[in-house]
C-alpha cells in the first residue's frame, strides 16, 4: 500500500490536470491514506517482529520481495508525515502566489511519484528493487528541482542529474560485482552468500556499494554537490530534498552494512568519513551568507553523526544513528519550510538583507527557534538526546578514533549552534536599517526567482510581511512532531534500540524472507 497509493494517485492526478482543486483532493487523501498505512505498518512490525511480503506468491530469492522491519517501518512513518507537511505547504504557496513559476498540475503527481520511489527503497528486499526505488525518486525529483526553468535552477538541476548518474551507474557496478560473487540479488540470501566469499572481495564489492550510497547520503568527500543544488529550488522542493532524500542513501548503508557486510572490513573509512562529513560540513555552514545554503552545509554536517553510528557496530551507537535520522528528518525539513516563510515575511533569505523579523513577526521568530536550538543540540531537545546516545556509543567503544569522533561531535555541535545563533541575530534580533543591504530585501515574489529582477525594490507590494495560513499549519505542526520527538522520546528510543537489536542480529531478517535458516 505505501507503494500503491501514491502511485495510483499520481496517475490521477496526471487526469485531473485541468482541475486543480480535483488534483489537491487526491494528493491530500493519498498522502493521509499512506500516513495511516505506514503507522499501522510500524505498529505491527514493532509488535510481531519483521513482515514479508512475496509479489505474486514467487518465493524468495527468486521472487520480489517486500520487507518490513523496525527500521524500514519507522523510517517509512516519520518520511510520510515529512512528506503530507511539505505538500500542504506547497499547495498553499501554489495557491498564494499563482502557479506561473511553479505549475501545480505538474508538481502534484511528480510529487506522489517522488513518495512512491522513497517507500519503494524503503520496502526493497533486494538490490535491484532498491536501485528502481532510487530512480524512480531521482527521476521525480530532477523534475521538481527545476520547476520554473528559470536559469539557476537549470544550471543546478543538470549538475544534479549529472552526479545523480554517476552515482546510479556505481550501483549498478555494485550490483553487478555482487550478483557476480553470490549469484543473487535478494538481500537475504545474498547476506548468506557472501559469507563464503573472500574477505577482500567482499569488501572491495562494499567499498564500491559505499560510495553509491555515500553520494546520494552526501557523505564527504562525495557530498559537494549538494550546497550547489539544493538552494536554487523552491522552498518546499529544498525541504523535502534535505530532510528525506539523503537520509534514504544513509537507510542503504545502515542496511548494507548491518545485514550484508556485517564484518566492519570498512568501519575505520566510515568513521573518519564520519568525522570529516561533520567537520568540514559545519565550517562550509559558517561561511554563508544565505539561509538556504547555510542549512544545506549543516545538513552535511550532520549526516556525519548518522555514520559515526552506524559505523560503531555496537548496539548503542545504531540505536543512536536510527533515532537520530528519525530527528534530523524532521528538523531539518522544519527549518528549510521556515526558511520559506522567511522568504515570504521579508522577501529574501540572505543575511545581508534581513533584520528584526523578531519584531515584524515573534511567531516566525518562534518558528525558527525551536528547530534551530534543536539542530544545535540543547537540552532537552530531540538533537540533545541523540547527539548524547551517539557519544555515548562512541565512549564506550573506547577507541582513540572513536574518541576523535567524540571530540568531533561536540566541536560539531557547538559550531551548529553558532551557526544558528548567527542567524537569530542577524535575520532576528539586529535591526533591519542595520543590515548591508536591507533596502533591497521587499522584493516581488518572481524576483525571488528571476536574476534580472533581483534587486528591484518592491515597496508598494500589499502582501509582504504575511505568512499565508496554508503555509503556516504545515510548518507549526512539524515544529509540534519536533517537540514530540522529545515529548516521547523514551518510546521513540525504545523502538530504535529494538530496530538496532534486529539489524545487528541479522539472522531475524535472513529467516523472516527466506522462510528459516539457509
Amino acid at each position: 500500500m505505501p507503494v500503491l497509493i501514491p502511485l495510483l494517485a499520481a496517475a490521477t492526478t496526471l487526469i485531473l490536470g485541468r482541475r486543480p482543486r480535483a488534483q489537491r483532493f487526491v494528493t491530500v487523501s493519498a498522502l493521509t491514506g499512506s500516513l495511516v498505512v505506514t503507522a499501522l505498518l510500524l505498529y505491527l512490525a514493532d509488535r510481531d517482529g519483521i513482515a514479508v511480503l512475496q509479489i505474486g506468491g514467487w518465493e524468495a530469492p527468486m521472487g520480489i520481495s517486500l520487507v518490513v522491519d523496525r527500521l524500514a517501518a519507522l523510517m517509512l512513518v516519520v518520511s510520510a508525515i515529512v512528506l503530507l507537511a511539505v505538500m500542504l505547504f506547497a499547495v498553499g504557496q501554489g495557491i498564494h502566489d499563482g502557479n506561473e513559476q511553479q505549475p501545480v498540475s505538474i508538481f502534484l503527481p511528480t510529487y506522489l511519484a517522488l513518495t512512491a520511489g522513497v517507500n519503494i527503497a524503503f520496502l526493497a528486499g533486494d538490490l535491484f528493487n532498491l536501485f528502481v526505488g532510487f530512480e524512480v525518486l531521482l527521476a521525480a525529483s530532477f523534475v521538481l528541482l527545476t520547476l520554473g526553468a528559470s536559469a539557476d535552477r537549470v544550471r543546478a538541476g543538470v549538475s544534479y542529474v549529472m552526479v545523480s548518474m554517476v552515482s546510479s551507474l556505481i550501483f549498478l557496478i555494485g550490483m553487478a560485482f555482487a550478483y557476480a560473487a553470490t549469484g543473487t540479488l535478494n538481500l537475504a540470501h545474498m547476506a548468506v552468500r557472501l559469507d563464503d566469499v573472500p574477505s577482500g572481495t567482499r569488501a572491495a564489492i562494499f567499498g564500491v556499494l559505499l560510495v553509491a550510497f555515500g553520494i546520494k547520503a552526501a557523505v564527504f568527500p562525495l557530498s559537494t554537490w549538494l550546497p550547489d543544488s539544493y538552494p536554487t529550488a523552491p522552498a518546499p522542493v529544498t525541504a523535502v530534498f534535505a530532510g528525506l532524500l539523503t537520509k534514504v542513501g544513509v537507510y542503504a548503508i545502515i542496511r548494507a552494512h548491518t545485514l550484508l557486510f556485517p564484518g566492519g572490513e570498512l568501519d575505520n573509512v566510515l568513521l573518519i568519513a564520519g568525522l570529516l562529513t561533520m567537520l568540514i560540513g559545519i565550517l562550509g555552514a559558517i561561511a554563508q551568507n544565505d539561509i538556504k545554503r547555510l542549512l544545506s552545509f549543516t545538513l552535511v554536517s550532520h549526516i556525519g553523526y548518522m555514520v559515526f553510528g552506524v559505523a560503531l557496530s555496537t548496539q548503542t551507537g545504531m540505536t543512536g544513528a536510527v533515532y537520530y535520522v528519525a530527528h534530523h528528518i524532521l528538523v531539518q525539513t522544519t527549518l528549510f519550510l521556515v526558511v520559506g516563510l522567511i522568504e515570504r515575511q521579508a522577501g529574501s533569505a540572505s543575511l545581508r538583507r534581513l533584520g528584526g523579523l523578531a519584531l515584524a513577526s515573534p511567531l516566525l521568530a518562534v518558528l525558527f527557534l525551536i528547530p534551530g536550538l534543536n539542530l544545535g543540540g540543547i537540552p532537552p531537545f530531540s538533537g540533545f538526546i541523540g547527539k548524547i546516545a551517539l557519544l555515548q556509543a562512541g565512549a564506550e567503544d573506547g577507541s582513540a578514533l572513536a574518541w576523535m569522533l567524540v571530540a568531533g561531535g561536540t566541536v560539531t555541535s557547538l559550531l551548529t549552534l553558532y551557526v544558528i545563533a548567527r542567524v537569530w541575530s542577524k535575520a532576528f534580533w539586529r535591526a533591519r536599517a542595520d543590515a548591508p543591504e536591507g533596502e533591497l530585501a521587499d522584493v516581488a515574489p518572481s524576483a525571488l526567482i528571476d536574476e534580472s529582477a533581483e534587486d528591484i525594490a518592491f515597496d508598494d507590494r500589499a502582501d509582504v510581511g504575511k505568512m499565508p495560513f496554508a503555509m503556516l499549519a504545515p510548518t507549526v505542526g512539524l515544529v509540534a512532531v519536533g517537540l514530540a520527538l522529545t515529548v516521547f522520546a523514551g518510546p521513540l528510543l525504545d523502538i530504535s534500540e529494538r530496530a538496532a537489536a534486529n539489524l545487528l542480529d541479522r539472522s531475524v531478517y535472513i529467516e523472516a524472507v527466506l522462510g528459516g535458516p539457509r
